[in-house]
């Protein structure tokens, strides 16, 4: 534990910075596999599951949590498997 005030702060900012992105990439998981499932099941609302996650990915990135590159290539895996022929 740190002895310095300004570092008992940062232990404090860091665990409420940490638990907030962990909310985030939680949403952007679930969002992300939603679209998957849907993928898969050739669901009536696929195009509207993807269109979500890519949304979820977009935001994340915006926050910082993920990078600009991790989240193209994110995006593309899902419109490819969304366009690929059934």
């Amino acid at each position: 534990m740190p002895n310095i005030k300004s570092a008992k702060k940062r232990v404090k900012v860091a665990a409420a910075k940490t638990a907030a992105n962990k909310v985030v990439k939680s949403n952007l998981k679930t969002s992300i596999k939603k679209a998957n499932t849907a993928i898969e099941n050739n669901a009536a609302d696929k195009e509207m599951a993807v269109r979500a996650a890519i949304k979820k990915i977009d935001q994340a990135t915006a926050k910082g949590i993920l990078k600009k590159n991790t989240a193209s290539r994110r995006k593309s895996s899902l419109a490819r498997k969304l366009n690929a022929p059934a």
